[in-house]
C-alpha cells in the first residue's frame, strides 16, 4: 500500500511543470484530454463602489467618554423649517457614539455643533475602523426661515 501510494505521489511529482507543445496537444486522443473549463467570474460585472444606502438615523446618548466636535456635511430644514437634519461621517456604535447637539438660534443664523465620543459599553472591546453614514435631526425653537445654518464645530 505504502509502495502504491508512494508510486503514485512520485507520478504526479514528476508529471508536474511539464509542458506540451502545439503539435503533441493535437495528437492527444479527445478521452484524454482534460474538459473544457468556463469561467462564471469572467462574465460577472464588477463594480468599484458599493449600493448606496441611507444614512443611519441615531440619537444623543447623553453618556460618551472622550467627547469632541465633528463636522458635518449636510444640513436641511425639515418640518417646515421647525427641523433640521443633519448627515455625517462618523464610526461605528459603540465605539463611535453621538454624545449631544448644541443648537445656538440668532435672528440671522443657527449654529448646530456635533458632539461624538466613545459609549461606555466599548469598553475592553475592539473597534473597527470604518465610515458610517449618520443623520439626526434637531428641533429649532423657532421656524428655520431664511436663516443660515452653520457648522459650530468649523469655528
Amino acid at each position: 500500500m505504502t509502495a502504491t501510494l508512494l508510486a503514485g505521489g512520485l507520478a504526479l511529482a514528476t508529471s508536474c511543470g511539464t509542458t506540451t507543445t502545439p503539435a503533441e496537444r493535437a495528437t492527444i486522443p479527445a478521452a484524454q484530454k482534460p474538459p473544457a473549463v468556463s469561467n462564471p467570474v469572467a462574465s460577472t460585472p464588477v463594480t468599484d463602489t458599493p449600493a448606496a444606502q441611507d444614512p443611519k438615523p441615531v440619537k444623543p446618548t447623553g453618556d460618551a467618554i472622550n467627547v469632541h466636535r465633528i463636522r458635518w456635511t449636510k444640513a436641511k430644514g425639515v418640518s417646515k423649517g421647525k427641523k433640521v437634519q443633519l448627515t455625517w461621517w462618523s464610526g461605528v456604535e459603540p465605539c463611535t457614539v453621538l454624545d449631544r447637539v448644541k443648537v445656538k438660534e440668532t435672528r440671522k443664523k443657527v449654529t448646530i455643533t456635533l458632539y461624538e465620543g466613545t459609549s461606555p459599553k466599548a469598553k475592553n472591546m475592539s473597534c473597527i475602523m470604518i465610515a458610517v453614514e449618520k443623520t439626526t435631526t434637531v428641533k429649532l425653537k423657532s421656524p428655520l426661515g431664511k436663516r443660515k445654518i452653520v457648522d459650530g464645530a468649523k469655528s
